[in-house]
């Protein structure tokens, strides 16, 4: 089957998946859920194939440790399953309803996207993810894995498939392509069928999939976020979220990659939160200011570099400056609007911060770990988008629908 064919096989299938009932999407949802938990041991043993590539590949830690899938993990991933079940369904829900005055009834109803493409790179979870977010709201889905993970994501969207069919569901609901970049090329140009591609992966793979699709593309982007210390932090509040921010997870797109402090609390708060951060592994680059009052020989000079940079690994920038405009304007200079935090128990500070700070999720007092469709109820998703058209923030259930008007008359006409 071609590319081409793939994608109108999905568009048909999209159009019964629009039609079906919620019990008919959660069943498949848990014979989906089901076969996953019968091959386990195929699953870990494709998955070993990728890790054992991947080492052999040099690949870094962190994409390592995305493409890793152990017992836990697995259970995690059925779990998922069967909570995006458990969630309400959009579809069919009524966003807006009013009456004119002369009659007409006003409905604005939420339907699926139709085909929803997902491109990604070292991450299996997203396989079964994506499809079964797109299963609940009646999206066929076409799953474009990257290279690294490819013989996980290949079994994966098989049992994914084959628990769809099982609950009498079109076989290309769920679809996956091969990791042929000629192919990918190909899906990006079928805008005749596929309605929405999502990234979930680096800046990179972000660029090439909006610099060559003519199928709208969500910006599902890195994040390059921040914890800024405000004069007013409680200073252990301070701690526990920069740790948690930074090394809790250091591979993932809502760590923390720079701390930002307010001079007025550098000298009590940075030395001890140096030295913890040493302690946890972190290589730190640093500025003047904070150099000066930490005395740590080993600690790097930060530059512009540094701040700029998503490290995904156990590094991070320090800086301290003089005001909350200076950490504002630091997070408008180098962010990524993904997700951004504040310390602080001044409420007009946190309300500024708030206000001012242009990102998906803004954090009072809380890790920018949180950033994630579970985390904040949401159920799973499929990436954190930064755009602000359509979805911004956890791409979850409700952000895989868009909406249509429905209008009911007794004969009126327009004069």
């Amino acid at each position: 089957m071609t590319v081409k064919e793939l994608c109108a096989s999905a568009k048909r299938a999209s159009r019964e998946l629009a039609l079906l009932r919620r019990e008919r999407k959660d069943e498949a949802l848990a014979y989906a859920a089901e076969a996953l938990e019968r091959r386990v041991d195929e699953i870990l043993s494709e998955n070993a194939e990728d890790i054992a590539l991947a080492r052999a590949d040099r690949l870094p830690d962190a994409m390592v440790d995305r493409l890793l899938l152990d017992e836990d993990r697995l259970r995690e991933m059925v779990a998922s399953v069967r909570a995006v079940a458990l969630q309400d369904d959009p579809v069919g829900q009524v966003a807006h309803g009013w009456s004119l005055p002369n009659g007409l009834r006003v409905r604005k109803v939420r339907v699926p996207l139709g085909v929803v493409a997902v491109v990604y790179e070292a991450r299996p979870n997203v396989t079964v993810d994506a499809a079964s977010l797109c299963i609940k709201t009646g999206n066929a889905v076409i799953l474009r894995g990257g290279r690294a993970a490819r013989h996980s994501n290949r079994l994966l969207a098989e049992v994914v498939q084959g628990g769809v069919m099982a609950a009498g569901l079109p076989r290309e609901s769920v679809s996956h392509l091969s990791t042929e970049r000629e192919e990918l090329e190909e899906l990006l140009q079928q805008d005749a069928y596929v309605d929405l591609v999502i990234p979930r992966g680096g800046e990179e793979l972000k660029e090439f999939l909006v610099g060559h699709s003519r199928i709208p593309v969500i910006h599902a982007a890195g994040g390059n976020c921040h914890v800024y210390v405000d004069a007013a932090a409680d200073l252990d509040k301070a701690r526990r979220i920069t740790l948690n921010a930074k090394v809790q997870r250091p591979g993932v797109c809502n760590a923390a990659e720079t701390l930002l402090v307010h001079r007025d609390v550098a000298a009590a708060f940075l030395p001890l939160m140096v030295k913890e951060l040493g302690e946890r592994g972190v290589e730190l680059a640093v500025d003047k200011t904070t150099s000066d009052l930490v005395d740590d020989p080993s600690l790097r000079r930060a530059n512009k570099t540094h701040y700029e940079t998503e490290f995904l690994s156990l590094k991070m920038a320090v800086r301290v400056v003089e005001s909350l405009d200076e950490a504002v304007a630091h997070i408008e200079t180098y962010g990524t609007g993904h997700s951004e935090a504040i310390v602080t128990e001044d409420l007009a500070a946190a309300t500024a911060f708030t206000q001012r700070v242009d990102a998906a999720c803004v954090y009072v007092n809380a890790s920018t770990r949180f950033t994630d469709g579970g985390q904040l109820g949401l159920g799973a998703e499929m990436g954190i988008s930064t755009q602000k058209l359509h979805a911004r923030g956890p791409i979850a259930l409700e952000e895989l629908t868009c909406t249509k008007y429905v209008v009911w008359g007794d004969g009126q006409v327009r004069g």
